[in-house]
């Protein structure tokens, strides 16, 4: 999703745009990895020493609730955060190198819908994690 848009939704539910969330949503999208948010501040900080730890947590937890971006819960119950796809999707989450993997061949909807109309609960959202090991970690353990 272009900057220009995940701004349009900001302001259109009420949230300030100032400079500094600007260049954090920037060097967020620009990064195809999972980034913590402590990473993130590193990165942002040193371009705009008047960003914050705050404004980049803020910003990501926002973006997060807002569905624009995803979160993924890593080890020792922490979490960091990778640019969302269009369509809905799930991820494979290593346990070891953090490596995260979308995809979308999946029935959620139908899931959902199934679930919604059995039990008469109002699904707002779901995230569908796999956790477990990656080729190339799965390949180094063999060795």
């Amino acid at each position: 999703m272009p900057v220009s848009e995940i701004i349009r939704k900001l302001r259109g539910a009420g949230h300030k745009v100032t400079p500094q969330r600007i260049t954090i949503i920037q060097h967020f999208l620009e990064s195809s990895e999972l980034l913590t948010p402590a990473a993130l501040y590193d990165r942002v900080h040193k371009l705009d020493p008047r960003i914050g730890e705050v404004t980049v947590y803020r910003t990501l937890n926002i973006l997060a609730e807002m569905g624009l971006i995803c979160m993924i819960h890593t080890g020792d119950n922490a979490h960091s955060y990778i640019s969302r796809p269009p369509e809905h999707h799930g991820h494979l989450i290593c346990s070891d190198c953090s490596r995260v993997i979308d995809f979308t061949d999946c029935e959620v909807a139908v899931l959902e819908k199934k679930l919604s109309d059995e039990t008469g609960f109002k699904i707002e959202d779901s995230r569908l994690d796999f956790y477990g090991h990656c080729r190339d970690c799965t390949l180094r353990t063999i060795k």
